[in-house]
């Protein structure tokens, strides 16, 4: 069995303080991966005994920004997607084990209005094909925040938000496409009518309190791995960001 962990921390270093190390030590992963990691380099020391850590940072200070910590050290880790106009952001490692990838990425926002939607489009397109050529290789398990809600059921409010960021026709075409591409939302392939379970809820209007959320969190795997999945869950019990961890197990 590998247990895996994605977590969006908003800020390792103020995650830290929120208790990030009693969760982290507490679930005992085989790989644990994250996403706004919001530091450069040398701005933190985590102390994870056992572990290897690889660390993709932004150009920008204080944003963005993706690790992957692994007990078994990969084969070979890639940082970005080799193509310089996506990679000043800090949003892509791929590990390579045995007998899989494992990628976490930071997917771009498409912000207000959806001033960003275009850019967010192509960067689709890219990654989806990064992802594609190493299962040209071995079968991908990617993780991360994927700044999309799929469905109307991932999300509280879907009547309200289908113009907005992260639940707009675009981002869940998208979405859509990489299912299509031969890739398994691993929770929904256990919970597929579960409603209520979010993974991101807005600082704001007490939304955690009431649940107000979004699904927006991911491991998704290729189809090859389906008969390998055991579990999917959604931490919503984990404080100290406004995102909660996601897991995957896998034999």
């Amino acid at each position: 069995m590998k247990k895996f962990i994605s977590w969006n921390v908003n800020g390792i270093r103020a995650c830290v303080q929120k208790g990030f190390l009693d969760f982290f030590n507490e679930v005992d992963a085989d790989a644990f991966c994250l996403q706004e990691t919001k530091l450069q380099e040398g701005q933190i020391e985590l102390d994870l005994p056992g572990y290897h850590q690889y660390w993709n940072y932004a150009e920008k200070k204080g944003y963005s920004g993706t690790a992957i910590f692994t007990k078994e050290k990969p084969l070979s880790v890639s940082i970005g997607l080799g193509i310089e106009e996506h990679d000043n952001e800090g949003r892509v490692i791929t590990a390579e084990f045995d007998d899989y990838y494992l990628v976490t990425v930071y997917t771009p926002n498409s912000k207000e209005k959806l001033a960003r939607l275009d850019y967010r489009m192509v960067w689709e397109d890219v990654f989806r094909a990064h992802l594609k050529k190493l299962e040209g290789t071995k079968p991908v398990i990617v993780c991360g925040d994927l700044n999309v809600a799929h469905k109307e059921i991932d999300l509280k409010n879907p009547k309200s938000n289908r113009k907005n960021a992260g639940f707009s026709d675009e981002e869940r075409s998208k979405f859509t496409e990489l299912l299509e591409a031969g890739f398994t939302d691993t929770y929904r392939y256990f919970n597929p009518d579960t409603e209520g379970v979010y993974s991101w809820w807005s600082y704001r209007f007490n939304a955690r309190k009431n649940n107000a959320g979004w699904r927006i969190d991911y491991f998704c795997s290729s189809k090859a791995l389906d008969s390998r999945l055991v579990s999917a869950k959604i931490h919503t019990e984990v404080l100290g960001s406004d995102h909660c961890p996601v897991e995957l197990v896998i034999e």
